[in-house]
């Protein structure tokens, strides 16, 4: 079965194709010409519907798009929808993890969580999957794989941070992970 996967993101583009595994050939918006579909709702399943649409109403495949937000407790929920860009536009990771240590610099509750909000859209009909994982976040960098605020979180229960986790750990546990499990296996049952 044939998705497009409604993001420019190289890396979880990688990520999915290996959740998903070879029974789904999933193209990202790079492979079919896309432009960049600007995220301006203000809930995650806002964002991942608003990407899904906009790849049905204009290239008619089935396709889902993904919303991710680090929501963190101290920081009354923030950055959450605007977690890709929480150092302002055009901003790296870096810039997003080095805001996020400063913010917290002294802050003893580091409670957070990853969330994950799947917009599926095949044969015209919206469906939605959500991922989560509670965690931490660290003091300081810990780890080089990984990407976004993968160096600073720490998933409850592991001593390791996203980034130091090997992608087929992490691909396990993740938020997405989750997500992209709940959406396999309704893949499966729907195409049986």
């Amino acid at each position: 079965m044939e998705l497009i996967f409604a993001t420019h993101n190289l890396h979880k583009a990688e990520e999915v194709r290996a959740i998903l595994g070879s029974n789904y050939h999933i193209k990202s918006l790079h492979e079919i010409g896309c432009p960049d579909i600007p995220e301006t709702a203000d809930t995650l399943k806002g964002n991942a519907l608003q990407k899904a649409q906009y790849v049905f109403d204009h290239y008619h495949v089935n396709c889902f798009a993904d919303d991710t937000g680090l929501e963190v407790e101290a920081l009354d929920g923030r950055p959450g929808v605007y977690s890709a860009r929480y150092a302002g536009e055009g901003c790296t990771y870096q810039d997003n993890v080095l805001k996020m240590l400063e913010e917290m610099r002294g802050v003893t509750n580091r409670k957070a969580s990853f969330k994950t909000i799947i917009a599926l859209i095949l044969d015209g009909k919206q469906y939605f999957f959500e991922g989560r994982v509670d965690g931490e976040i660290l003091t300081e960098q810990r780890g080089t794989d990984g990407f976004g605020y993968d160096p600073i979180f720490k998933p409850l229960g592991f001593r390791q941070t996203y980034a130091e986790m090997s992608a087929m750990s992490k691909n396990t546990i993740s938020h997405r992970a989750r997500a992209m499990q709940q959406l396999k296996t309704f893949l499966m049952e729907y195409t049986k």
